[in-house]
Order: C-alpha cells, then structure tokens, then sequence
C-alpha cells in the first residue's frame, strides 16, 4: 500500500515542475496591462519559477522530456510578450528588441533546421549554460526597462553579446553531438 502512496507522491510531484513553467504563460498574460511595480513583480516571478521548475525537478527525480520542452517555452513567452509590450508601447525599438530576442530568433531557426535535415533530427535540443546567461540578462534588462534605466543599450548589447555567444554554442553542440551520432 504504502508503494502506491509513493507512486502516486512522485505522479504529483512531476506535475508541479510543469505547473510553475506554465506559470510564466499566465505572468505574461499579466504583464500587459500591469503597471510598473507589478512588472517589477512579475518579472521576479517569473525568474522565481524559472529556477524553482528545474530545481523542484531535479530534487524529486521528475525530469521529464515534456518539462524539457515546456520550460523553455514558457521563457521564450514570457520575455516575447514582455519585450513586444514594450515595443508596442514605443519605449523599446524595433531594432532593440531584435537583439533581446536574437538568441530565441536563432533557437527557433535551429529547431526548424534540425527537423528539416533528416540527419539532424536525432539532435535533441538541452538546456546549456549560456542560453541560461540569455535568459537572466533578459529578464535583468527588462527590469532596466521597467525602472528607467538609462541608457539601455548597455543592457541590450550585453544581451546580444551572450546571445551570439549561445547561438555559437548551441550550434557547436549540435555539430558535436550530429559527429558523435555519425560515427
């Protein structure tokens, strides 16, 4: 009896990774019509349940491929509707916005090629440590945004910067694991 319990624990367990990524779909709902302390919020929020999702994860052994997926997709979302608000709003440009969102551009252009390419599509995509630099600096150059932080384009080269250096890093290790696979 006590092994169904147990079961059904860890059944819980895996459900709430996913929940706190899912979350950030809702915060970004939110953050349209906020006002800047509740961005400011939101924002932390939003980092809070980044952390916690692959934590709580990780702690509990409830990785899941489908958590793998979601995640990052729900960052992706968040920071999109957050940075295109801004836009809208005409407190960030067009050309600004681009390189907040160069590295998730190129994330979703190397997905579509891997797909696309036959001998790509066994490259599974993972989570690397400077597609996590990405999303920090994002997230602290969108509390810039929301502050008054002036100027802003320290914070956005340095976003583009890390960004060029994750795409770089994404593709070498697609490359990689593509060699690995061949042989």
């Amino acid at each position: 009896m006590s092994g169904s319990g147990e079961g059904d624990a860890r059944g819980e367990l895996s459900r709430l990774p996913n929940a706190l990524s899912l979350s950030r779909v809702l915060l970004a709902v939110l953050f349209v019509p906020a006002g800047d302390s509740a961005r400011v919020a939101l924002i932390s929020l939003a980092a809070a349940t980044d952390f916690l999702d692959g934590w709580v994860a990780r702690r509990t052994s409830t990785t899941t491929r489908w958590g793998a997926l979601v995640d990052p997709f729900a960052d992706r979302i968040f920071v999109l509707v957050a940075i295109v608000t801004y836009v809208l709003n005409g407190e960030l440009s067009v050309v600004g916005s681009v390189l907040l969102l160069s590295r998730d551009m190129a994330t979703v252009l190397g997905f579509l090629v891997a797909r696309a390419v036959p001998r790509l599509r066994a490259v599974e995509f993972k989570a690397r440590f400077p597609g996590k630099i990405v999303t920090v600096l994002q997230l602290v150059t969108l509390v810039a945004l929301v502050v008054g932080a002036r100027p802003l384009s320290p914070f956005i080269a340095l976003v583009a910067v890390a960004s060029a250096v994750a795409i770089a890093d994404y593709t070498h290790s697609m490359w990689r694991e593509h060699g690995v696979r061949d042989r």
